[in-house]
């Protein structure tokens, strides 16, 4: 008893804490390996064993188990007895062949175009800058249109990371009221069609750019709303399309510095009629670091300080960056837990 209660310290809990972090690369590598090698999809729905595993992907077996049971120690799988796992509810999220896939976004999380700039996050701390484009040569986005295989994935990806908040949106404001709905930065419709099918008045809008909405027209097709969405190929930072009465920003704004989301803005706020609305869905950061906070969004703040430039932000700088274009805002509405995102409405001022 004395045992326990010494290694219950708060002191060894802190040391706990410490080295779970540093081993955290870790886990996101082994989860982007098992994907790449499509181990989830091997193991199925039924009980596999490790050497089976190990022939279907090709691998070295003693290997295949060392990472299956990395895996199992992830809460991805269950190691029923030795050498024998099964996929977990989390774990079958990782089958590239099921609708609510999350391997597409496993994959891009531990792809070289997401964590070399991780590994140069002093360098973004000390400058403010995003060391991918150091490393690069170019921005982000700019080296995801170069890469047609990768882009793919991302917006896939993108989509995947959409669908809780697909599901959350739609009963949490009244689509309804409006006749055209813009997407700008809208993707592969994910958000956009399941808005479409919970309100069958509105038609929709998708405003990208050609490899943005590229997987866009299969997706709508296939949610049934195809005939009620029209695709803009054109760049925000250029202008935004008219005929919209709501314009929509999906985890647009958190890309781009201030400088730049006040042109993706003040484009909008150019072709919003009087009675329009703009409908900013993002994470806001609370003034202070609440104990027990997620702290999802803060690792998604550094990860658009060293990848795209772009930051999480709070309330108060949503007001700032509505204020200089022209905007105020009208209402914020958090989506249900464990769903990050707030839908911050804003009208013309």
């Amino acid at each position: 008893m004395e045992a326990n209660e010494e290694r219950a310290t708060p002191e060894r809990e802190a040391r706990g804490t410490v080295t779970r972090l540093l081993f955290g690369q870790l886990a996101t590598y082994a989860v982007g390996t098992a994907v790449r090698m499509g181990v989830l999809d091997r193991i199925g729905d039924g009980t596999r064993t490790a050497a089976d595993v190990a022939a279907a992907c090709g691998t070295h077996p003693q290997a295949m188990l060392r990472l299956l049971r990395a895996l199992a120690s992830l809460d991805l799988l269950i190691e029923h007895e030795a050498g024998v796992f099964e996929a977990t509810a989390a774990g079958a999220l990782l089958r590239g062949d099921t609708p609510d896939s999350m391997a597409a976004l496993a994959r891009i999380f531990s792809e070289p175009i997401m964590t070399r700039a991780r590994e140069r996050m002093e360098d973004s701390v000390r400058s403010g800058a995003p060391a991918f484009d150091l490393i690069f040569g170019t921005d982000f986005f700019s080296h995801l249109k170069g890469e047609p295989e990768l882009s793919e994935v991302f917006n896939t990806a993108m989509g995947q990371g959409t669908r809780i908040a697909a599901q959350d949106v739609p009963p949490h404001y009244d689509f309804g009221r409006f006749t055209t709905i813009v997407d700008v930065g809208g993707g592969d419709g994910t958000l956009l069609a399941a808005i479409l099918r919970a309100h069958p008045a509105p038609r929709g809008m998708i405003y990208d750019t050609a490899e943005g909405h590229a997987q866009a027209a299969a997706k709508l097709a296939a949610e049934g709303v195809a005939d009620r969405v029209t695709l803009e190929t054109g760049d925000f930072f250029a202008a935004a399309p008219p005929g919209g009465d709501l314009y929509l920003l999906k985890s647009v704004i958190h890309d781009w510095n201030d400088e730049q989301c006040v042109r993706i803005l003040g484009h909008i706020r150019q072709v919003l009629p009087a009675d329009g609305r703009l409908l900013i869905i993002e994470p806001v950061l609370t003034d202070t670091v609440q104990p027990g906070a997620s702290a999802l969004p803060y690792m998604s703040d550094l990860n658009m300080l060293v990848n795209v430039g772009g930051r999480e932000r709070t309330r108060a700088d949503f007001e700032d960056l509505c204020a200089r274009t022209g905007f105020k805002i009208t209402g914020l509405t958090p989506l249900p837990a464990p769903d990050p995102y707030v839908l911050i409405e804003a009208a013309a001022v």
